[in-house]
């Protein structure tokens, strides 16, 4: 069942704001700086990545415009396995993930360690194409899809929340499908 105002989509669209970045494994890195329990920013290489644990996670994904997809399969690093690596502060509430070109989405810290929020790598056996985030991609099924970004580069752990790109621009801040609601005007409401 989808969730309220929901639509099912055709395949597996492509939906992002801006270019589609050129990856060069040689430059890229995905990094964790901000509150971090020693002070420090920690990085990883793109050979890096293969080391790390993997899971697969199956899920659905919505998207704020309307339409929802149905039965991926995502293979990557569980995001929660930052916080084993990367220790955050004590006082961590919230992360920022950050993506190419300056793009940035806000969670909770409960709602990125999830066990269904993972840096994808794969999606249905086969790596991400670049135009569905390839190499690594932060995918987030119990949200709407702008709180999962595509291109992920870095995560900033946070003492307070901090609104995203889409936030500071009138999308809901939490972006929860199950409540139908969108749009940063709807927050204040009850269910």
């Amino acid at each position: 069942m989808l969730p309220p105002g929901q639509r099912l989509a055709k395949g597996w669209p492509v939906s992002h704001y801006g270019p589609v970045p050129r990856f060069r494994p040689e430059r890229w890195t995905l990094q964790v700086f901000g509150a971090t329990m020693s002070g420090e920013k920690y990085s990883w290489a793109y050979e890096d990545l293969a080391a790390l644990p993997r899971v697969t996670v199956f899920a659905d994904l919505h998207c704020a415009s309307g339409t929802s997809t149905t039965g991926h399969e995502f293979f990557g690093v569980p995001a929660s396995i930052l916080l084993e690596l990367a220790p955050p502060a004590a006082d961590v509430s919230h992360v920022m993930a950050w993506a190419e070109y300056g793009y940035s989405a806000n969670l909770r810290l409960s709602v990125f360690t999830a066990d269904s929020t993972v840096m994808a790598t794969h999606h249905n056996g086969e790596p991400l194409t670049v135009e569905h985030g390839f190499p690594l991609r932060l995918v987030v099924p119990h949200l709407y899809g702008y709180k999962g970004p595509k291109w992920l580069r870095a995560i900033e752990y946070m003492t307070q929340d901090r609104r995203g790109f889409w936030e500071e621009r009138g999308f809901h801040n939490i972006a929860d499908p199950s409540t139908g609601r969108r749009h940063s005007y709807q927050e204040g409401e009850s269910r």
